[in-house]
């Protein structure tokens, strides 16, 4: 049986490569059970062996020798309310966050903004890390979406797998740069709301299942 945990490493390690990520910033966790395996608070990525990833209880309990992330709380309300959910991944990517500290939803501008559920990608209101209170601003930001930015902190994305939301984590960091990019030159061009609906409906096939 595979082993979660080195699945779990494994994506962690690849944020950095990746540009979603430097040190120790940023937090993925993986559905186990009637838990979850979360990376730990404080450890560089490099040095994790699966021994150092604590397993996870809704009730905010845990197993193992390593203290889990504090951002646990919204991997654990989005594994308890949503049950298509099977792995989290948060990332202070360049991008993401800069679009974040100006407390914007990302508009239509692209239609890949439909991959993540909706015609934008939604700014959570700001609470400090690791508190209920961020917790319950990324559960409205994330109603009926994949990924959502995080205000003055970073992303937040939810998939089926660990491979699904690595590849949501890319795709919104890289919709975050050509937003950033196009509006050096002037406000972009949005599609509309009849032009986002018939993309959505498109999207409710897209990919591999």
């Amino acid at each position: 049986m595979p082993d979660l945990r080195a699945d779990l490493i494994a994506t962690a390690r690849a944020l950095r490569p990746a540009g979603l990520n430097r040190g120790t910033s940023g937090n993925v966790s993986v559905r186990c059970g009637e838990g979850f395996y979360i990376t730990p608070t404080g450890l560089p990525y490099d040095a994790l062996s699966a021994d150092d990833i604590p397993l996870m209880a809704h009730d905010g309990s845990h197993e193992g020798h390593r203290q889990p992330s504090s951002e646990w709380r919204f991997h654990r309300d989005l594994y308890a309310a949503r049950p298509e959910v099977g792995a989290v991944l948060h990332a202070h990517s360049p991008f993401a966050v800069s679009l974040a500290c100006l407390r914007r939803d990302i508009p239509p501008f692209h239609y890949m903004i439909a991959r993540f559920g909706g015609d934008t990608v939604r700014c959570a209101d700001y609470a400090i890390f690791g508190s209920a209170e961020l917790s319950t601003a990324a559960m409205q930001a994330m109603a009926g979406r994949k990924g959502c930015l995080l205000a003055n902190h970073g992303l937040l994305v939810a998939g089926r797998d660990l491979t699904e939301s690595f590849a949501l984590a890319v795709e919104l960091e890289e919709l975050c740069e050509q937003y950033w990019r196009a509006c050096q030159l002037e406000h972009p061009v949005l599609l509309t709301p009849g032009e986002m609906r018939a993309v959505l409906e498109r999207f409710r096939g897209y990919g591999q299942q």
